[in-house]
């Protein structure tokens, strides 16, 4: 046994027979390559390579039971384990040796500085100097066209936008043709989303949710890309929601049992997620409110989450869950953070950026969507008090 191969923890207590027969009885249900106890000097110390936490508790409480003089000691051995902070996932097994190992690469700063790490945002004349969000726009639902209601902002002022625009698949919403031509699509979306980059703070993110039109073979997700990168916004990643929706149909726009012309299913749609300026957010690590689980499970780039199903409810033909929203908020923002989604259609964005205390602004020009988003917060507001 090499030492590198388990995590060793020493608990140092008197081991009686009673204890023996405990740790025989609690360790024969373990493979002895996953974990494994011996007695050393005057302890117990365990080595760890990999567990499932939540059999463990089980197999704990039933030690217990069988040898209750001794629980104190069974729970000391829980606690140990998981004081344990730094580990990696694999299905339901925390994985404590060898999670954070890759292939090394020798000499890699130089080599990533001869290769030009997003190299095509380099030579931007993006502001460092941030400001304060104006206090009129504070945790507000504004009716109104996106392009012209952030002119109102001073540039580096919001931390994080999140939106989905309108697909253009010709989907009926609210006082929005959608479904027109894609240049004119385009222009639009992308004068807002100028804006946007604008009243980004240096160091600020920006994550779009987007659909392509697969049927019509238009990469939404690749054009919007290219934008932030011709703007000099550094891609920083992109992640994979994957809905599991499975109800397109086989032959809808290509061949049967063909390869004239197979069409290719999707179950999910992307997050695009752009930096602008530096890939390092300034904030307070205490005002970090992402948990260790959480984020060890979000930075997987491939997000199983099912589709919003109280579309029906709010009157929206196209909202993303709330728990979307929630990951995206946590994983790239501090609480106190200002949220803005441009495209807020019945807020959901804001609503969730209200639950997890960061400061909102959502406009859609919907003056529909809009009461209904207030709504929303108004009941959020309630349920919090």
């Amino acid at each position: 046994m090499k030492g590198t191969e388990y995590k060793r923890i020493y608990l140092k207590f008197q081991i009686d027979n009673e204890i023996l027969l405990g740790l025989q009885k609690l360790f024969s249900y373990y493979s002895y390559s996953d974990i494994f106890y011996k007695i050393e000097g005057e302890g117990l110390a365990l080595y760890l390579k990999q567990l499932n936490l939540t059999d463990f508790r089980k197999k704990i409480q039933h030690i217990k039971r069988m040898f209750p003089n001794k629980s104190e000691i069974f729970d000391s051995i829980l606690n140990e384990i998981e004081k344990i902070k730094s580990y990696g996932l694999k299905g339901k097994k925390r994985i404590f040796v060898g999670y954070d190992k890759e292939r090394k690469v020798k000499e890699r700063k130089r080599k990533e500085l001869e290769r030009g790490a997003y190299f095509y945002a380099r030579g931007h004349n993006f502001s460092r100097k941030n400001n304060p969000f104006p206090d009129e726009f504070k945790n507000k639902i504004i009716v109104g066209d996106s392009e012209e209601v952030l002119k109102k902002l001073p540039d580096n002022c919001v931390d994080l936008i999140f939106t989905s625009p309108p697909y253009n698949f010709g989907i009926e919403y609210e006082n929005h043709k959608d479904g027109v031509n894609w240049d004119k699509y385009f222009d639009k979306l992308f004068a807002i989303f100028n804006e946007c980059i604008r009243v980004l703070k240096y160091g600020g993110r920006i994550v779009i949710n987007v659909q392509p039109l697969f049927s019509d073979y238009i990469p939404i997700h690749h054009i919007i890309s290219n934008f932030f990168m011709k703007k000099k916004l550094i891609w920083k990643g992109e992640i994979i929601w994957e809905k599991h929706n499975y109800n397109c149909k086989y032959t809808a726009w290509g061949s049967w049992k063909s390869p004239s012309n197979p069409y290719l299913k999707y179950t999910w749609e992307f997050l695009e997620i752009f930096a602008k300026g530096t890939l390092k957010h300034q904030g307070n690590k205490e005002l970090a409110d992402i948990t260790a689980d959480e984020f060890k499970k979000w930075v997987y780039a491939r997000w199983d989450i099912t589709p919003e199903i109280n579309m029906k409810k709010y009157g929206h033909p196209a909202m993303f869950p709330e728990e979307l929203a929630k990951r995206v908020i946590k994983l790239f923002s501090f609480k106190g953070d200002v949220v803005l989604d441009p495209f807020n259609g019945v807020g959901t964005t804001t609503v969730v950026a209200k639950r997890l205390g960061r400061i909102y602004l959502g406009i859609d020009i919907s003056e529909e969507y809009c009461k209904k988003a207030e709504e929303r917060i108004l009941k959020e507001e309630n349920r919090l008090l």
